[in-house]
């Protein structure tokens, strides 16, 4: 599929900012797939309910959609609610569930029938957009990425410190690379961009570099 550019990586890679200025240098809609998972874990918890184990019944009762780049939940426009750290955290519980996955892939796939984007995740090259023309796999050591996430204080529980962060970082790798659903890893024919030591001109530089070439 020529009109997809596909973003995966891990926590803290620096792959949603790539992907937002990527898309606004290309002329792009941007699609963060990441805001899905955090959209239902904020669901959840609002309903009392544990986003670990949500049922197809709640989930057919959502109604979870993209209009451009803004991300609309039940006819309500999501913003920084998304970025709390107890959301942050009850995405990646949520994002285990083969019956999510299943509600979000029309979501997801349905974003790209109308323009050319650049979506972002985990999962894009190897799940939601297998057959994408340009496969990027955005990435950094898990020092780098807990020196990021330390920037951004409204991510972050309150008082955690640096190596707080890196484990947390270190255990949620090691959480989506082994799940069985969908693990996070790069699809067979991405490109692997390292970002440790690069600023983000560097990157979304390069990348565009290897779509026109």
């Amino acid at each position: 599929m020529d009109t997809v550019v596909a973003i995966d990586g891990p926590a803290g890679a620096g792959k949603s900012t790539v992907a937002r200025l990527l898309a606004e240098r290309m002329g792009y809609a941007y699609v963060n797939t990441g805001s899905l998972y955090r959209a239902l874990a904020l669901c959840a918890q609002r309903a009392g309910i544990d986003p670990g184990a949500l049922s197809e019944e709640f989930l057919q009762k959502q109604k979870l959609e993209f209009k451009g780049a803004d991300l609309y939940l039940n006819g309500s426009l999501l913003g920084d609610e998304l970025r709390a750290p107890e959301v942050a955290a009850g995405a990646s519980m949520v994002s285990k569930q083969k019956c999510v996955r299943d509600y979000l892939l029309p979501v997801q796939r349905g974003a790209a029938k109308n323009c050319w984007i650049v979506m972002e995740g985990r999962d894009i090259g190897t799940v939601i957009f297998p057959d994408a023309k340009y496969k990027f796999f955005v990435t950094a050591t898990p020092e780098e990425r807990a020196r990021r996430r330390m920037k951004q204080a409204g991510e972050i529980p309150q008082g955690a410190g640096f190596e707080r962060i890196l484990a947390d970082i270190k255990e949620r790798d090691e959480r989506d690379s082994t799940r069985a659903i969908a693990p996070l890893k790069p699809a067979d024919d991405a490109q692997i961009i390292d970002t440790t030591g690069l600023s983000i001109d560097d990157v979304v530089g390069k990348i565009v570099a290897l779509i026109q070439a």
